[in-house]
């Protein structure tokens, strides 16, 4: 890739949610503004190879897009089209300062008007810039589907004249809470799927989210809770193999991450109420202590667990505990704490299985844990999972 090719790249990857609000605020229309804009970053890769990349990538990318927009409303004046393309209206800022309009756009796409399922793929890919056939994948649906969907999603916002901007405090609360848990999504998303890369996009809309509602301590700490979670990113895999928590080399984490998780977390604490995402980015504070003491704390994850459980009840945090009820009292504790809820688990949660065989090796029952090892193995999805879980495996078959 050539030197200008990587500035395009890089603008494409850092302002296109940006960009793409400013025009979209101005037009009404999602779908025009993506049109301008694509075009605008077309000529950059025509043009910059020879005359040189522009000191301002992003102020010559809004003023190509806005050109092409006032050229489209040229043509339509012209040649009209049962389609109406609205006025772009006068403006007084600079190119090189135009403002942040970003949270506006994630209000316009968790609208209680756009299907609650298009809620989370119109974020990605207006904000996030990721493409149709990306999110498909993501959500495990036809691209040509999800395309078409998301196409009448942002025509439905243009006819139906849903404005963009932070809606008043009334609303604001509920659309948040939409938000929160599409950030939420797409971390739980990244993290089961590391190749695909999510966590940096993650990491940014919590963030964003903090600075609108500085006060919201579940905004404060999922913000917290992915940035703790993705400072172990590096030392998740290695030689293509997931690494336990516990088992992580801590001096690959990352430090800056870890200060701002730790910082956020702090003033969620501060704040009267105590939701799902507090206490799990409690959990996560607990294990990325170990980087400085050298152990990890048991028993405050055996208590935090319970909290959760209370609150948000999963069978993931159930197999949780179980594990952290085996590192505490014992394997044969912890066994019984997943018999307890084998029918909750049924046949088809592979953390469950995971857990199981991983306790019944510890147990030396090892025909058992094979088989639950195959078990957990058969339902993985990534690589890293199955490799791990395989290797355990085989360690057992050659005793």
């Amino acid at each position: 890739m050539t030197s200008s090719a990587r500035v395009a790249d890089m603008a494409a990857r850092d302002s296109y949610g940006r960009l793409l609000a400013y025009l979209s605020s101005r037009t009404h229309d999602i779908a025009l503004a993506e049109d301008a804009l694509a075009d605008a970053f077309v000529q950059a890769l025509d043009l910059w190879p020879t005359r040189g990349v522009p000191d301002n990538p992003d102020a010559w990318l809004l003023t190509t897009a806005r050109n092409r927009l006032t050229d489209r409303q040229r043509h339509q004046t012209r040649f009209p089209t049962k389609d109406e393309i609205p006025d772009m209206p006068a403006d007084d800022t600079s190119p090189a300062l135009f403002p942040d309009e970003r949270l506006a756009l994630l209000m316009v796409c968790a609208h209680p008007s756009i299907a609650s399922d298009l809620h989370v793929p119109l974020m990605l890919q207006t904000v996030l810039g990721l493409e149709a056939k990306t999110i498909a994948r993501l959500f495990l649906v036809s691209p040509t589907a999800l395309t078409k969907r998301l196409g009448r999603a942002k025509a439905k916002i243009r006819d139906a004249g849903i404005p963009f901007h932070i809606p008043d405090a009334a609303v604001l609360p509920s659309r948040a809470t939409t938000i929160h848990e599409a950030i939420y999504g797409l971390h739980a998303y990244d993290w089961l799927n590391p190749a695909d890369d999510l966590g940096d996009e993650a990491l940014y809309l919590a963030d964003l989210m903090t600075k609108l509602m500085p006060e919201n301590s579940e905004g404060l700490a999922l913000a917290a809770l992915i940035a703790l979670s993705h400072a172990r990113a590096n030392a998740r895999i290695a030689n293509q193999t997931l690494v336990p928590t516990e088992d992580q080399d801590t001096s690959l984490w990352d430090k800056r991450l870890i200060s701002y998780g730790k910082q956020t977390l702090a003033r969620a604490y501060t704040k009267a109420t105590v939701g799902r995402f507090q206490i799990e980015a409690a959990i996560e504070a607990v294990h990325i202590a170990r980087k400085d003491s050298g152990r990890t704390d048991w028993e405050a994850l055996n208590k935090l667990y319970y909290a959760l459980l209370q609150i948000a009840p999963s069978l993931g945090a159930l197999v949780a505990q179980a594990a952290v009820v085996g590192r505490l009292h014992g394997p044969q504790a912890g066994l019984d704490a997943l018999d307890a809820m084998q029918d909750q688990a049924g046949t088809g949660f592979q953390p469950y299985w995971a857990a199981r065989a991983m306790i019944l090796a510890e147990l030396g029952q090892v025909a058992e844990a094979i088989t639950c090892f195959e078990k957990a193995i058969s339902l993985a999805t990534d690589g890293a999972t199955i490799t791990l879980l395989t290797n355990r495996r085989d360690a057992l078959h050659h005793g």
